[in-house]
């Protein structure tokens, strides 16, 4: 998988997150590597979610980058 791909993915990601909490911005869902723990409170603070709600609704919007990137995979 590409880096294009993978931005791509994480697109489709953010706005799936968007879609069940709207007033989510772009700064909320800017995910930088090694910052999870910043990346999940900023959802939270914003939604007034749980933090375990949070986590299941950013698992189930990246589930299906796993998915294709097993397609990417050796056989």
């Amino acid at each position: 998988m590409n880096t294009l791909e993978i931005k791509g993915d994480w697109n489709i990601a953010k706005g799936k997150l968007k879609q069940k909490w709207a007033k989510l911005t772009d700064d909320d869902l800017q995910y930088v590597a090694g910052k999870q723990e910043e990346f999940f409170g900023r959802i939270q603070k914003s939604t007034g979610e749980t933090r375990e709600a949070v986590e299941k609704a950013v698992e189930e919007a990246t589930a299906f980058c796993r998915v294709s990137d097993a397609q990417h995979l050796p056989k």
